[in-house]
């Protein structure tokens, strides 16, 4: 059914990615295509552009749409259990307000320098969390996926691994984890710290050693540093387009973002990671015109350090597309998120985060195809 599905538009892609070849050339020459068989499809929260965020509904779809790997962000319950939750302040993702019974832990917290007002899963225990229902993120862009609020709970991060196990079983091929710690500073401060509950999951589940289906990853340096002493599976340093490091901000080390995104950046953290996961504006920039930039020079300078590069996020949604690549003015529907994402394989990219995964195993399929000839 994949193949009869592909087929009309198929031609017609393949054309777009010869122009985009030619077009936008990856900044430093063309990109080293070694193991093009190997271009990772993360499913970013799961299958998040379908189901709730971080659910394990959300996890099975993506696995089921062909993701390569699924991405689990981990927080703290207050008694020391790793949960999946893209931020440990909830109200956005539960039903927690909903909860009288948890009126009085609504609170204000300083979470990296930024003032939050909510519910915070550390003033949790993980029974308590389990009387709470997750809910739709972004409900007026994603309507339909409210259909699904109430129904599925927070899991735990053993849990996301023991489906991961079943699924890779039931589909007869490894579907990876790819796990981030989220504000690990921010919950050593509170004494739950990230890095020994989630290595002791992944030696429950036989994942902690080199060639085990994993990654992890996280936008500070410092916990990536210890979980390289831990564990031998592939390590990310997430980047982004602004700001720095809460543990180097924490620590008054002046580097941002924008230096460990230099070439001299990425050679030192090849030095304890693996790969790194750029904003996406970090590798193709968009242009003041609205036409399509060239690539910046981050994917050769990763490469050059040997360094793998995920960048994110990629959504179908015309809100979270470049302006030329709109199809019509409801920013709840779909725009050319193929045509953005044959950008950035054309790139050279090495995978690539997306809350649709079924768009991006097609986009990566459609560009193996015609780069095979």
């Amino acid at each position: 059914m994949r193949t009869v599905l592909r087929l009309p538009a198929a031609a017609a892609v393949a054309v777009l990615v010869v122009l985009l070849a030619v077009l936008v050339p990856p900044a430093g020459g063309a990109p080293d295509r070694q193991g093009m068989e190997q271009l990772l499809v993360i499913g970013h929260r799961g299958a998040s552009g379908h189901r709730p965020e971080h659910t394990l509904a959300s996890y099975e779809l993506a696995a089921r749409m062909g993701a390569d790997s699924i991405e689990c962000d981990v927080v703290s319950t207050s008694d020391g259990v790793l949960v999946c939750r893209h931020e440990n302040e909830i109200s956005g993702t539960t039903d927690v307000a909903d909860h009288p019974e948890f009126a009085d832990r609504y609170t204000t917290r300083t979470v990296d320098g930024v003032e939050l007002s909510g519910w915070f899963t550390e003033h949790f225990t993980l029974a308590e969390l389990r009387t709470l229902r997750a809910v739709e993120r972004l409900p007026g862009v994603r309507q339909e996926n409210t259909l699904y609020d109430g129904l599925f709970a927070v899991p735990t991060l053993a849990e996301y691994l023991e489906l991961r196990e079943e699924l890779s079983g039931e589909l007869d091929r490894e579907v990876g984890a790819y796990i981030e710690t989220k504000h690990p500073t921010y919950s050593d401060s509170l004494g739950l710290s990230l890095e020994e509950p989630l290595v002791a999951d992944l030696r429950a589940a036989g994942l902690a050693d080199e060639g085990d289906p994993v990654f992890l990853q996280s936008f500070e340096t410092t916990n990536l540093r210890e979980l390289d002493a831990e564990v031998d599976v592939p390590l990310v340093q997430l980047l982004s387009a602004t700001g720095a490091p809460a543990d180097l901000v924490a620590a008054g080390d002046p580097r941002t973002y924008a230096d460990l995104s230099t070439a001299a950046g990425l050679a030192g953290i090849a030095e304890y990671a693996d790969g790194v996961g750029p904003a996406k504006e970090q590798v193709i920039p968009p242009a003041a015109d609205g036409t399509p930039a060239e690539p910046t020079s981050l994917v050769a300078d990763a490469h050059a350090a040997g360094l793998l590069v995920h960048p994110y996020t990629f959504r179908n949604e015309n809100s979270f597309l470049p302006d030329e690549l709109d199809r019509g003015t409801d920013p709840a529907a779909y725009g050319d998120a193929l045509g953005e994402q044959l950008r950035f394989w054309a790139a050279g990219v090495d995978g690539l985060f997306t809350d649709q995964p079924d768009t991006g195993v097609l986009t990566r399929d459609l560009f193996l195809e015609d780069a095979a000839g």
